[in-house]
């Protein structure tokens, strides 16, 4: 396959006094839709004064931009407001602060580099706070019964395997970059979870093919651009892929012209909110969603003991969740005791949420919380089980005893077909599928089995939900996006097992 690189830039607007034209100086940081969207433009017209694009834009390439009158055309509403960049604030602090994009951020202030300056004034987009919802009225089916097989169905993997890079370095042999290649790993055992899945639909004769394309990508370039110009895509039903939430957007803005689903399947970002882009892992908000939903519906007592550099998390839970109690910290930066008392209720489960990055504050947290279990009934909870936890100085009998409760995309595989699949998993591959593996199976069977539906993946998704080996399917259009909100509750639990709540 040849080669094209991916635009991938971030705005550095000039307009030259006297000139009728607008030129745009390529960075790191965008896409090429998010310059045309920015500018209510098409990529075509983009490259339609820029010839040269059409072979791929470097970094620091001048372009030049159609305009209206002479000027760029920006996108402005009277719900803009304004804020003063603080000290050491970047543009994702903002982001996360006002619940919006960076994306969002540079379409309203063109002259924006990556770097802020103190006290400078940003225009943000007004966005309404509206939380991810949790609860489904779909039916939860199994759709190999509903397989129609009157026609046959195309998909499309785009799977970063960088074969060209891989053989041209000749420094590494293979087996060199498979010890030390951490991305070719992860593209592998996806991909091994994603034949099986492929296996599977024609062992149970669906009618299917399967293309594969090997994405040749970097952290700021990609050749999808150049697979999509030269293929035909107009009889593709969906593409799964890219990785990078970046290049699968570029590849759902490419092919939006044909209405295909393209899904996101292992990237947790968000940024474009675009029609027919599908992302298949549920985002954080989803996660934080369904663990402050649980709380709700066991009338629980929330106390939260988040880290004072965590200001953000402070403000998020301030922003959504307001009846959420904060514990305190004394001047020497240790956990205010006698305040954090004062905030327990008896009668009722206090979830103590902790937020803490030092593995000392979590190991005395702990086991003040397990001595209080003697006068409250006190779970630990916790957004992700992040690396601090898994240090030997935090004992796992502090954790257990606690029943410490986290949000996560995948469950524990606990039913006999789901033995099944990591058997028959290690006897072609010779070894456990991991979770990466698994994801691969799960997604790329869901995915076959919605678009060989009657009418199609994009109705499927609108009535059902679907659950897998370890992965649940229950996409929802919340705020433009057309996010998977299927995610489970688990705990540990006091046999050392984790089990899922129920």
């Amino acid at each position: 396959m040849k080669k094209i690189w991916v635009l991938i830039f971030c705005l550095n607007f000039v307009f030259v006094l006297g000139q009728k034209q607008a030129t745009h100086l390529v960075q790191k940081g965008e896409t090429l839709y998010a310059i045309a969207k920015k500018y209510q433009i098409t990529p075509e017209e983009i490259i339609k004064n820029n010839p040269d694009a059409v072979n791929g834009i470097k970094e620091n390439q001048t372009l030049l931009i159609p305009t209206k009158n002479g000027f760029p055309t920006v996108i402005t509403t009277a719900n803009d407001t304004t804020y003063v960049v603080q000290k050491g604030e970047t543009l994702y602090a903002i982001s996360k602060k006002f619940g919006i994009t960076v994306e969002a951020i540079l379409s309203k202030n063109p002259l924006v580099k990556d770097t802020l300056s103190e006290g400078i004034q940003l225009v943000l987009p007004t966005k309404k706070n509206v939380m991810p919802s949790i609860d489904s009225n779909k039916e939860n089916v199994n759709l190999i019964s509903t397989v129609s097989k009157s026609k046959t169905r195309n998909l499309v993997l785009f799977l970063p395997f960088n074969i060209s890079k891989i053989e041209n370095d000749s420094l590494k042999t293979r087996t060199e970059h498979l010890k030390t290649n951490k991305f070719l790993n992860l593209t592998l055992d996806y991909y091994a979870g994603a034949l099986m899945a492929i296996d599977s639909a024609k062992a149970l004769g669906i009618p299917v093919n399967v293309k594969i394309y090997d994405v040749e990508s970097s952290k700021y370039t990609s050749n999808v651009a150049s697979i999509i110009a030269k293929n035909d895509f107009s009889k593709v039903d969906v593409v799964m892929g890219p990785f990078q939430n970046s290049f699968v957007e570029t590849t759902a803005q490419l092919l939006s012209k044909y209405n295909i689903p393209v899904i996101s399947p292992l990237s947790k970002e968000r940024g474009m909110s675009l029609p027919n882009l599908y992302y298949a892992i549920p985002s954080e908000e989803q996660l934080k969603a369904k663990l402050f939903q649980h709380f709700k519906a066991k009338n629980g007592n929330v106390v939260a003991i988040i880290s004072s550099k965590k200001t953000a998390s402070k403000e998020f839970l301030s922003a959504n969740y307001p009846w959420v109690k904060l514990a305190a910290f004394t001047d020497k930066g240790a956990l205010d005791v006698a305040q954090f008392k004062s905030l327990l209720v008896k009668g009722k489960v206090n979830f103590v949420m902790l937020e803490i990055e030092k593995v000392s504050t979590i190991l005395s947290v702990t086991n003040l919380l397990k001595g209080l279990q003697k006068e409250y009934h006190i779970q630990l909870a916790v957004n992700e089980v992040y690396d601090a936890f898994n240090f030997e100085e935090i004992p796992i009998h502090n954790l257990t005893a606690l029943k410490m409760l986290y949000p996560t995309t995948s469950k524990m595989m606990n039913t006999p077909e789901e033995f099944l699949f990591a058997a028959a998993f290690k006897k072609i591959n010779n070894v456990a599928p991991n979770s990466v593996a698994i994801k691969g199976f799960d997604c790329t069977f869901d995915t076959i089995l919605r678009m060989c539906q009657e009418n199609g993946f994009a109705d499927s998704v609108s009535k059902y939900k679907t659950a897998y080996v370890e992965n649940s399917f229950d996409y929802s259009n919340e705020n433009g996006a057309n996010n998977n909100r299927g995610c489970y509750l688990l705990y540990y639990d006091s046999d050392l097992t984790i089990k899922q709540v129920q």
